[in-house]
């Protein structure tokens, strides 16, 4: 008796046919299935603002470009290894470029493709030793950060920046105004002393190459309102000046006519 042929097609390495589901290595996990909260808050409120106005003026200077994202305080996931509890707790602040630019739960390097650019931290007496140890080398040796940078907002003369060359962090020198230039954003940090949101202090702030502050939201929103106001005024001396010169020429016409 004739066999018939089966109707599911074999391949031609039959073990496969039969190879156990869970035999697939399973995919990375993504920022939707890792831990984004240890509910540890920062430490003080200067601390607090100092990273929101580095965030607060940065955000439109990307938005302008039309990519990157910048943020801070928040989980950093660089290697397989912290999915298992070893969690790396981010920057104060750090700087991505050449990404999209939207809501992150928090910076998987695997998920974006990469490390983030530039890393701010803010020392203060808990976290100055760490800050300048181990996280320094993780930036260095793990990621990879291109510039790194350290300020002490209730010291601040204890600034610096550093930027990655054959492997080690070499010191970025200051230029004759104190700042400390970044070439990857093509911005420079420097000190400000002045009020944000309420806090009178010494910053530090984002300016551009040549040490204009990029504006916080407040700022920005006066200076529109100044730069509105002096179109209107300009707008109504040119009223003024043209209703004085019809004036003049009505009272010119009337001394003609009346010859």
């Amino acid at each position: 008796m004739a066999r018939t042929a089966s109707a599911e097609p074999r391949t031609a390495e039959p073990w496969l046919d039969e190879a156990p589901q869970e035999c697939m290595p399973a995919p990375p996990p993504t920022q939707d299935e890792l831990p984004c909260d240890d509910g540890e808050p920062m430490e003080t409120q200067r601390h607090k603002w100092q990273m929101d106005l580095l965030i607060e003026t940065l955000d439109p200077w990307l938005a302008a470009r039309g990519e990157g994202y910048v943020n801070g305080n928040m989980f950093v996931y660089y290697t397989l290894e912290q999915t298992r509890g070893l969690h790396f707790k981010g920057p104060d602040c750090f700087v991505a470029l050449g990404v999209p630019r939207g809501e992150r739960k928090c910076w998987v390097v695997w998920g974006e493709g990469k490390a983030p650019d530039v890393v701010i931290e803010l020392l203060s007496a808990t976290t100055r030793r760490q800050d300048k140890g181990e996280k320094m080398q993780v930036y260095r040796d793990c990621m990879r950060v291109p510039e790194y940078f350290w300020f002490d907002p209730f010291d601040p003369a204890d600034l610096a920046g550093f930027r990655l060359n054959g492997g080690r962090y070499e010191p970025i020198e200051p230029d004759a105004g104190g700042r400390l230039a970044s070439a990857a954003l093509g911005l420079t940090l420097l000190r400000w002393s002045g009020t944000y949101r309420g806090l009178t202090g010494t910053w530090v702030r984002w300016a551009s190459a040549d040490g204009e502050p990029l504006p916080t939201d407040a700022e920005a929103g006066a200076s529109k309102a100044a730069a509105e106001a002096a179109r209107a005024d300009a707008e109504r001396q040119r009223a003024e000046r043209a209703v004085a010169e019809l004036a003049a020429l009505q009272a010119e016409l009337g001394r003609r006519g009346g010859h």
